[in-house]
């Protein structure tokens, strides 16, 4: 287990921030042990959740080509044939899941192939579970192409989540289940599959980004 490079800043800033809050409530509050203590112990927790957000768990897996990865950790919360107007215009099976803010939120690349396509599009931040969050939230699209085959995953950003963070870029070249990107705080990602894809999860599941096969292709 070790900690995400991307809650270094805040983690340190967040330290920093905390003993100065302690600092100036132990002055203040000079004479009254108790609040000292809850506000100390409280500091405590806050800070320890912050490291748990930001953990990055050590995980390796041998690639397959006719296999699809859950690209995040979290909550499937939508299975359904949806027409996908960005980059396909037509009907595709969409999975989404939902990251909530005790998931583990870097995420992985679903299948190997190479970048064919990388979108970032600025938007609201409806609440990640909202159906019209995957049309008008922030968000940035990322199509893999493996074998003539096309798959398109949405990072979407929520009501908490407003850093949406992707490495790729065109023309790259990628390894399944290696990271793709994290998102902060709460949010969700969708995963645009071919027709003829055979769906491996349910309503209700909880995968883990780079060891649950979500779908079969």
């Amino acid at each position: 287990m070790a900690i995400h490079k991307e809650g270094y800043k805040i983690l340190i800033f967040g330290l920093f921030i905390l003993i100065l809050l302690n600092i100036i409530a132990g002055i203040l509050l000079n004479d009254k042990v108790l609040i000292k203590w809850i506000f100390g112990i409280g500091s405590l927790m806050m800070y320890i959740f912050l490291l748990f957000f930001f953990r990055l768990p050590i995980r390796q897996l041998e690639p397959d080509p006719g296999l699809v990865y859950s690209p995040a950790d979290g909550k499937v919360v939508v299975i359904e044939e949806t027409e996908e107007k960005e980059y396909f215009k037509d009907l595709r099976l969409q999975v989404s899941i939902f990251m909530s803010p005790f998931n583990m939120h870097s995420n992985r690349y679903p299948v190997s192939g190479r970048i064919k396509y990388v979108g970032y599009h600025p938007g609201h931040y409806l609440v990640a579970w909202h159906p019209k969050s995957s049309t008008e939230n922030e968000r940035h699209s990322v199509v893999y192409r493996k074998n003539g085959k096309e798959i398109l995953i949405k990072q979407i950003a929520g009501a908490v989540a407003k850093r949406i963070v992707n490495y790729l870029q065109a023309g790259q070249q990628v390894k399944q289940s290696d990271e793709m990107g994290f998102i902060k705080f709460g949010s969700r990602v969708d995963i645009l599959l071919p027709l003829d894809a055979k769906i491996n999860v349910k309503i209700g599941d909880k995968p883990q980004g780079g060891v649950t096969v979500i779908a079969e292709w």
